[in-house]
């Protein structure tokens, strides 16, 4: 016989967040066959990403930018707003990157003559009008950049107010707006997906936006990077944009077995304290493969940790709430 004293204690339960789960992912993801991937991956996206979270009062337009190239800011882009998508918001994805990344990654169509972003900031088209439907998410809808837009800048040139025209055609949309203007039928999100570079078009995104989301990949040359586009907002903000507020600050590309990732997210932190979300994306191969098959990591694989943390970083957004 075992004695009372020798029993085990009667086992405690504990609620694991999405970033708990991603890493035991990732502890166990090489011992699980294929088939057993695939039931976990199943498991997973369907116990985390199907609590619905609270609508905000008004549209929040949000900036997605960093001029330095290669930070993940189209990732960033489509996957927050894929991931507020599968937490019940309304979002609108405007793509003003000639390159289209977005506008692949959600499936939309953005070959020359498709109504775009040109349109909208060239010819004056209402956004209503050059807005598409993203097929892969429900609740989620793209403005896709064509070819067209990389001779905007110089089309522009000569326009009158032509670093607000994204703006006035954002707040003329009927569903831009607080509940108690427009109603239930509101677009919750607003995000704006920047080229590598501050010119016209970011120059544009910066005017409209309320809120600026600054992707910073955990390496050094991206602190330089952040200090220079700190300088161009601030410039925005005293003379063509006083509501801008640099929200969110995502650290993406995070390697956690690098002292240097620990270290740039650590300075980043200390320096922006509760602008930084507590959430980082790490280094995902999934992440990168997805765009190749029309999708975004939310749809592609939605329990590998990629996907996992950007629903964890698209819940703090929603949860934060806009600043005051």
């Amino acid at each position: 016989m075992v004695s009372r004293e020798t029993e085990p204690e009667t086992p405690t339960f504990t609620v694991r967040t999405a970033g708990d789960l991603a890493k035991n992912h990732e502890m166990y993801a090489d011992e699980a066959t294929p088939l057993a991937k695939a039931a976990e991956h199943t498991v997973l996206a369907r116990s985390t990403t199907r609590i619905a979270s609270q609508r905000p009062d008004a549209t929040r337009v949000m900036v997605v930018a960093n001029q330095k190239g290669g930070v993940g800011k189209t990732t960033t882009t489509v996957n927050v707003a894929a991931g507020l998508a599968q937490l019940g918001q309304r979002v609108l994805v405007i793509d003003l990157d000639p390159q289209g990344n977005a506008s692949t990654a959600l499936s939309v169509d953005h070959r020359r003559g498709t109504p775009s972003t040109y349109d909208l900031l060239v010819e004056g088209a209402p956004l209503a009008d050059v807005v598409h439907p993203s097929p892969e998410h429900e609740g989620l809808q793209v403005v896709p950049a064509t070819i067209d837009l990389a001779g905007a800048e110089i089309e522009l040139v000569s326009v009158v107010a032509r670093e607000s025209r994204l703006r006035k055609a954002i707040y003329a949309h009927p569903l831009v707006g607080s509940a108690a203007e427009v109603g239930e039928d509101r677009l919750d999100y607003v995000l704006i997906d920047c080229p590598p570079s501050l010119g016209l078009l970011t120059l544009n995104a910066l005017v409209a936006g309320e809120e600026m989301l600054i992707p910073i990949q955990a390496e050094y040359y991206a602190l330089e990077g952040l200090g220079q586009l700190l300088e161009t907002v601030e410039m925005v903000r005293q003379h063509l944009n006083q509501d801008l507020n640099v929200s969110t600050i995502l650290i993406t590309m995070f390697d956690a077995r690098t002292r240097l990732s620990a270290g740039v997210a650590d300075e980043v932190r200390e320096h922006f304290g509760d602008t930084v979300l507590k959430t980082s994306i790490p280094r995902s191969v999934r992440v990168s493969e997805a765009p190749s098959y029309g999708q975004t990591v939310m749809t592609y694989d939605p329990g590998s940790p990629g996907a996992l943390s950007y629903l964890e970083a698209a819940r703090e957004i929603s949860t934060k709430g806009a600043p005051a």
